[in-house]
């Protein structure tokens, strides 16, 4: 299955670009799903067709899904405490009934990335066209999966879980509880749905089509949303340079922005795939709408991202990690190293990636960004590489 995850600006018209995009790639016969994050029915506004919590059928290869993230919540939160009912009742705590819930910070995202992934694995789809909310929200929303098995792995290592019949007496010696099975499971199963998620974003049939209207406020955005996704391995298919306005302008006011909207559109042309949406001098609505935007189809070879460590110790005595990081600045980069891990500092970005194997029997020699690429030099470290010979 093919996925196409599309983000753009607040305002921007992803939505409306997400619909067009499923709607052409059902007109070709390919099995599509267009899989919405919105709370309102922006989806539905765009297709002419109601969408909601249930999956629906649009035209005979398109189905719309708007999931019920508050609903989906409350069926977690009700099997939580199905699970943990002997410690709660230990602790005398009272159980929330279904209607009380409210979806904490956070539950929402997971919710959907879940339906994501479920839909994803499915077999009912050639394509699954993901509109997921404005940048501000997608670049974290997109990073959560790779950031919270992190923290599961830290906090409840599975490699330290004590056997079960050494827990009596371990909890005895340490003068504390040992934790309880149900925690180390529950941790397990949440590694588990989240690694699913995560292959899911960084498979090779996975890309991001950014959607954005050319001009200053569009190009910062497009600039800093390049640099994000880059730093998490993910790949931009295209670029949707939403509503530009005809060659043919003949108020002033917008003859100027006509001006604007080239200026952006030809700096986008030198580092992005760019596909032109005509502004149809209204809101689209309906099939018809849909069609007259000319999106472009989705490529279906798409190049994956590498990030490939390049033998250099013939020549330099180093090994060279190359990471593309379009549009990073020198001045906003930092590196850090923990171990067998690279803290990784872009702009506004962080992202902590483990080392690849032969690069941890290595100390970082040096660092340089050059052509939109960051070349981290390393070199052997004598105590744990193998001389030649031995």
């Amino acid at each position: 299955m093919r996925t196409i995850l599309i983000t753009g600006p607040g305002g921007g018209g992803r939505t409306t670009v997400a619909a067009a995009t499923a709607l052409a790639a059902a007109r070709d016969g390919h099995r599509t799903l267009l899989l919405s994050a919105d709370r309102t029915d922006t989806p539905g506004t765009a297709l002419g067709t109601a969408t909601g919590p249930a999956p629906i059928e649009v035209t005979p290869h398109l189905t719309a899904w708007r999931p019920d993230a508050v609903a989906r919540f409350r069926e977690d939160l009700t099997a939580f405490q199905t699970r943990a009912a002997n410690v709660l009742d230990l602790l005398g705590a009272a159980r929330l009934d279904a209607e009380e819930v409210t979806p904490l910070p956070g539950a929402e995202e997971l919710s959907f990335l879940r339906a994501l992934r479920d839909a994803a694995l499915s077999e009912r789809y050639d394509l699954l066209v993901v509109d997921l909310p404005p940048l501000a929200q997608a670049l974290p929303l997109l990073a959560l999966p790779e950031e919270l098995r992190r923290y599961l792995r830290r906090l409840l290592p599975p490699e330290r879980q004590a056997a079960r019949a050494l827990r009596p007496v371990l909890g005895r010696l340490a003068g504390v509880p040992m934790p309880a099975d149900w925690l180390y499971e529950t941790a397990a199963r949440w590694d588990l749905e989240l690694a699913a998620v995560e292959a899911v974003l960084t498979d090779r049939n996975t890309a991001v089509r950014l959607v954005a209207e050319p001009g200053p406020a569009g190009a910062d955005a497009v600039r800093t949303a390049t640099l994000g996704l880059a730093l998490r391995g993910l790949r931009t298919e295209a670029l949707i340079a939403n509503r530009t306005l005809p060659e043919t302008a003949p108020d002033s006011w917008v003859s100027s922005l006509l001006a604007q909207q080239r200026k952006t559109l030809a700096d986008w042309e030198e580092t992005h795939e760019v596909h032109r949406v005509p502004h149809l001098g209204r809101d689209p609505h309906g099939r018809d709408d849909l069609d007259a935007l000319a999106v472009p189809a989705v490529n279906p070879a798409p190049d994956p991202v590498e990030w490939p460590v390049l033998d250099r110790i013939a020549e330099d005595g180093v090994l060279v990690w190359h990471l593309p990081l379009p549009g990073a600045i020198r001045e906003e980069l930092d590196l850090v190293r923990r171990g067998d891990e690279l803290l990784i500092t872009a702009g506004p970005f962080r992202r902590i990636v483990p080392l690849p194997s032969a690069l941890r029997r290595c100390t970082v020699a040096g660092a340089g960004l050059r052509d939109g690429a960051l070349r981290i030099r390393f070199a052997p470290d004598p105590d744990l590489w193998p001389a030649a010979g031995r």
